[in-house]
């Protein structure tokens, strides 16, 4: 019983750990600038590293891209 509730919860982590893998890379190769490097950089490293790399690119990464495309107002 303990064995199959750990698989299942196991199976479960992979599987959204995959799911979260690929989304990364796919935001990555559409939404990452294509000047420079850093698309391929970033490309390889969710690619080598998998999950590391996906977790480093949500993290770091995307909030930065995200907020300097995001217009924004200070007053």
């Amino acid at each position: 019983m303990i064995v199959a509730t750990f698989m299942l919860v196991a199976g479960m982590v992979l599987l959204f750990g995959s799911i979260f893998w690929m989304w990364m890379l796919v935001d990555c190769a559409t939404k990452e600038s294509d000047l420079g490097n850093t698309k391929i950089v970033w490309l390889l490293i969710i690619l080598f590293t998998h999950m590391i790399g996906a977790l480093l690119y949500f993290f770091v990464r995307r909030p930065e891209r995200i907020y300097a495309g995001a217009p924004f107002s200070r007053s």
